[in-house]
């Protein structure tokens, strides 16, 4: 298990740059009000954080990360506004306030880049690390568990519902034959000897959506995501919004339906909203966000 320590923390906060994705979208859906009080439960980097508090001085913001090293960022990048930010470590679908007081609610599910970027986390295969993808390095679930102890049947399960791999029980039997894995490299590596050579050396790595799902698995996002619809409407105050930004389309479908089925919920996105072609130039990661918005009844 490789748990950051208080030192870890700290030295790893100041690389945790957090660019935000549609930025302008998010501060016009949430359409922020003065002495509003908003909730980021996904704060990252503090990068939408700081776009709220700085639309008004007298705005106050509540951020959640469960990640203790984008928590500790937050911090540090927020700290000028002093008190009107205050910080909860853990997953937004354990947060519970004791009423409805949040005038918005901002989701944003994308990995960040710091943490993909850095090999000990094992969220990418572009570098040789650990099996972990843990966002909450203290939990005991690493992917490392999933791939090395889980049976056929169950990866192939994880890689097409999760990954829509529709090579799922291919790579699957190719992973059992020849684990245990201890990198992110040998399992990439596994992955595209298991593919034909036309897959292989298509537009995305053979490894890109058995990577999603394994990510998935481990921190039970889709899982967290479907409390978040049901729980978050509940936190809101009359007429407040909730916002949240998916990066693929199993998050969008459950954010589209979820939005529509929940009684306490007006939909104001029939449609996702995209990144433009200019911020798609400026950060290609964009490219795959949309944002729904909702305002409760």
């Amino acid at each position: 298990m490789n748990n950051a320590s208080a030192d870890d923390t700290s030295k790893s906060a100041p690389i945790f740059a957090h660019q935000p994705v549609l930025a302008e979208d998010v501060l016009t859906g949430l359409a922020p009000k003065p002495h509003g009080y908003y909730l980021d439960v996904t704060v990252g980097g503090g990068g939408h954080s700081r776009l709220l508090l700085e639309a008004d001085p007298t705005i106050c913001l509540m951020a959640l990360d469960q990640d203790p090293i984008a928590l500790e960022a937050a911090r540090q990048n927020l700290k000028e506004f002093g008190d009107r930010v205050t910080f909860w470590h853990g997953n937004f679908a354990d947060f519970s306030p004791t009423e409805p007081c949040f005038d918005g609610v901002l989701a944003d599910l994308g990995v960040s880049s710091p943490q993909l970027d850095r090999p000990e986390r094992g969220f990418s295969f572009r570098h040789q690390g650990a099996l972990d993808m843990r966002m909450n390095p203290s939990q005991s679930l690493t992917a490392a568990d999933l791939v090395n102890y889980r049976s056929e049947r169950e990866l192939a399960d994880i890689f097409y519902h999760y990954g829509e791999e529709r090579l799922s029980r291919r790579i699957a039997r190719r992973i059992v034959e020849r684990r245990p894995f201890q990198t992110t490299t040998a399992l990439a590596d596994a992955i595209a000897a298991s593919v034909p050579g036309k897959y292989r050396h298509g537009r995305i790595h053979p490894a890109t959506r058995v990577f999603q799902a394994l990510r998935i698995a481990v921190n039970r996002e889709l899982d967290v995501l479907e409390r978040l619809i049901e729980v978050a409407p509940e936190w809101l105050a009359p007429a407040g919004r909730l916002a949240i930004i998916s990066f693929h389309s199993l998050e969008d479908r459950r954010v589209k339906h979820g939005f529509r089925n929940h009684e306490q919920l007006k939909v104001l996105t029939k449609k996702p909203i995209t990144a433009s072609p200019d911020e798609i130039r400026r950060n290609p990661r964009s490219r795959s966000a949309k944002l729904r918005l909702a305002e409760r009844i």
